[in-house]
């Protein structure tokens, strides 16, 4: 089983707005409503992939009920946990420029976070899970650690995407697969990472660290596969870029649909590939009919 686990969701409120001008009254031109959260788009992405996946986090009031509905009504399995104040809702304003409004979030108590503990618990020595995205004020930035060790101890393979120190502190439990952007993978080594070569330089770090299997995605400029056995990269397709939420999320789902159905690294980070441009050419999360269609474009090569 896949578990994706999103401490901190939101209902993404998505506008656009065809010449926003601030200090006055706009008006939009398309508006969606989407469950939002890391965790969460993972679970979709896999879904529309078909392979079954468990959500778990946190959840409250009428903006946690909406998330549920929407899983629920997509046949997606879920597992949250009820908190006493609402979910938050996230606005991303699409204009001649994208604009992001995050709210803060729930307060998470400890007897909400021993709740989750005890899920993970249940898990089965060779389940997978993803913990992704940022950890709520409410909650210890030691927490993915405690989880990662937790996960280590009873075999269960944890996927890390997130930034900074919470990601930082799950390195010594070797996860098996971490997905930072450049910008994210610089920040772990306060430097800048602007070029592949960058980017395997310090991939080979956090190898060097304990993680198993590194993907750093470059934007534009495609993305980057490590491990102990090889370098891989791949080029990005053509496309248009509409929607840039949800597409790193996109490439770990992709990565997992294969690595779990036992095909090897090279397919698995193809589809993460196609997955990830999928999505960012897409107004909201890729289709398989857009993965299977996009990863005729993609080369995969191999730096020895």
């Amino acid at each position: 089983m896949i578990y994706t686990c999103t401490l901190n969701p939101s209902i993404d409120y998505v506008a656009r707005v065809e010449d926003f001008i601030e200090g006055q009254i706009n008006r939009t031109s398309d508006t969606f409503i989407y469950p939002g959260g890391k965790g969460i788009n993972v679970s979709r992405v896999l879904k529309h992939l078909g392979i079954k996946s468990t959500a778990l986090g946190f959840t409250g009031g009428f903006t946690g009920a909406f998330i549920k509905d929407f899983l629920t009504q997509d046949h997606i399995q879920h597992d949250f946990i009820e908190v006493s104040e609402v979910t938050r809702i996230n606005v991303k304003l699409k204009s001649h420029k994208e604009t992001e409004i995050n709210g803060q979030g729930p307060v998470i108590s400890m007897e909400n976070q021993q709740n989750l503990l005890q899920k993970i618990n249940n898990m089965s020595k060779g389940d997978f899970l993803l913990l992704a995205g940022s950890i709520p004020p409410s909650i210890s930035d030691d927490f993915y650690a405690e989880i990662a060790k937790k996960c280590k101890d009873k075999g269960v393979q944890v996927v890390i995407d997130a930034a900074g120190e919470p990601l930082r502190k799950t390195l010594q439990y070797q996860p098996f697969l971490m997905k930072p952007n450049h910008h994210e993978l610089g920040e772990l080594f306060q430097t800048n990472v602007q070029t592949k070569e960058d980017a395997i330089f310090y991939g080979k770090k956090l190898l060097e660290a304990g993680v198993q299997n590194v993907i750093v995605s470059m934007a534009g400029d495609g993305a980057i596969f490590l491990n102990k056995d090889s370098v891989l990269v791949s080029n990005v397709p053509v496309g248009t870029v509409k929607n840039s939420v949800g597409a790193g999320d996109s490439v770990v789902a992709g990565f997992l649909s294969q690595i779990t159905q036992e095909r090897n690294y090279a397919t698995a980070f193809l589809y993460g590939v196609a997955a990830g441009s999928a999505t960012a050419f897409s107004e909201d999360l890729c289709t398989l009919e857009q993965v299977e269609s996009l990863r005729k474009q993609i080369i995969i090569e191999e730096i020895l």
